[in-house]
């Protein structure tokens, strides 16, 4: 089958040649606890974290470069996949934290469909939000709680930025779709969220007028949307052709959109300590690390 999973349209045979996502087997990345997202996600239990390798977008900037344009992890199947929903949930986390899985929403909602009736724990999927409106109904009943960047809303930003030019037209839709699915946030006795949407930006360096309008657009649309504005960019590489993406961001900068953030209404928020623009937080990716855990994965599908 040709593959239109994506709004990259790739419609190649994923089996026989890659396309934009250069991945066609489930590929998972990393399994394990994760302490570094939001306090509601995190918290004292951590997130059970599974990376998924390869990626439809492809950001210039992209700090897990070293699975998402250059994949490499363990393969699974949709029944081994359910598995490991399974296992995570075993490991004590607070939920399930799907990480980068749009180029196998299709594979993953049946996993889901595997597992969920053995879940008792949320379910995140944490996506780049550059996902197909059709894609995420699969999804509906199976994620408790989406987590989708809205990184870009000028169409010449996500043109040089990620080759697409669409984003923000698609990204917005998809985060409608996921606002329908979850309305609302809940959050349980302990401070952990069970269900709901939260809307993550990264302020870039030299951006930060595109940041404003990526506010501007959540504020019209429900000043109650929890969103988490992040200033953790660290240059991951080098960039010959964007030289802003050569440095830091500045404290004025990230200063300026938590303003801005405010300024236009909204008052759900999560923010940053510069200190957190560090390669210290960025997970291991080492395939041999998700192979061993996979070997300690019991078969139940």
């Amino acid at each position: 089958m040709k593959c239109t999973l994506c709004p990259r349209n790739c419609n190649v045979q994923r089996s026989l040649r890659s396309g934009v996502c250069r991945t066609d087997d489930i590929l998972v990345a990393r399994i394990a606890r994760h302490d570094w997202e939001e306090p509601c996600i995190s918290g004292a239990k951590g997130s059970g974290t599974i990376f998924f390798a390869g990626c439809n977008l492809h950001c210039r900037f992209c700090q897990n470069y070293d699975i998402s344009v250059l994949p490499h992890g363990a393969p699974v199947t949709v029944q081994r996949l359910a598995d490991v929903l399974l296992f995570v949930q075993d490991m004590g986390v607070a939920n399930i934290n799907l990480v980068t899985p749009t180029h196998f929403s299709d594979r993953v909602a049946q996993a889901l469909t595997l597992a969920k009736p053995q879940l008792h724990i949320p379910v995140v999927y944490n996506t780049s939000s550059y996902e197909k409106v059709d894609a995420l109904r699969r999804l509906d009943g199976l994620v408790d709680v989406y987590l989708p960047d809205l990184k870009f809303c000028d169409a010449t930003v996500s043109a040089l930025l990620a080759n697409a030019p669409d984003y923000f037209a698609v990204a917005t839709a998809a985060i409608g779709e996921m606002l329908r699915q979850q309305p609302r946030n809940v959050f349980d006795a302990e401070g952990y969220i069970v269900s709901g949407v939260i809307v993550r930006h990264l302020v870039l360096p030299s951006f930060v007028e595109d940041t404003k309008r990526i506010l501007d657009w959540i504020s019209a649309t429900d000043k109650d949307i929890y969103v988490s504005l992040m200033s953790q960019y660290f240059v991951a590489r080098q960039d010959d052709a964007v030289a802003a993406l050569n440095r830091r961001l500045f404290k004025h900068e990230y200063k300026s959109a938590c303003d801005y953030f405010a300024n236009v209404g909204l008052h759900n928020g999560f923010f940053q300590e510069p200190s957190s623009a560090t390669e210290d937080y960025l997970p291991d990716f080492d395939t041999e690390q998700v192979t061993a855990v996979l070997q300690n994965v019991p078969h139940v599908f």
